[in-house]
């Protein structure tokens, strides 16, 4: 009688079904539903910042610094220690270092402010 080896189950990934992301620096909270910035608030004061840059935008990537100086990009999820890269039109924006990256409470979701207005495109 011969024994068999079984190998675990493994489960099929199953998409990602949380909406809303919080990912934080040493001063700034960048808050995610679907994959949008619609807010981001000051560590320190708690307050959120509603002309903020990032607001709108998706994630184009992040930024990993090395101490060599070398920058690697990661076109993937961002992680702990890297930068968050915006790019719209003519203004790039590039965060400080990601501390991490967590699930925002429910009562923090509920306080998000309504976003003002979008600013029109400029035509060239």
């Amino acid at each position: 009688m011969t024994m068999r080896s079984e190998a675990p189950l493994s489960l099929p990934a199953q998409p990602e079904r949380r909406r809303h992301r919080v990912y934080l620096t040493r001063n700034t909270e960048y808050h995610f539903r679907d994959g949008f910035c619609v807010a981001v608030r000051d560590r320190r004061s708690g307050t959120f910042l509603p002309g903020h840059l990032a607001l709108r935008r998706r994630i184009q990537g992040s930024l990993r610094f090395h101490t060599n100086g070398a920058i690697v990009p990661n076109p993937g999820e961002p992680e702990a220690g890297e930068a968050l890269c915006f790019s719209q039109g003519e203004r790039d924006l590039v965060t400080s270092p990601l501390e991490s990256v967590e699930r925002p409470p429910r009562e923090l979701v509920e306080a998000y402010p309504t976003l003002p207005p979008g600013r029109p495109k400029r035509k060239r």
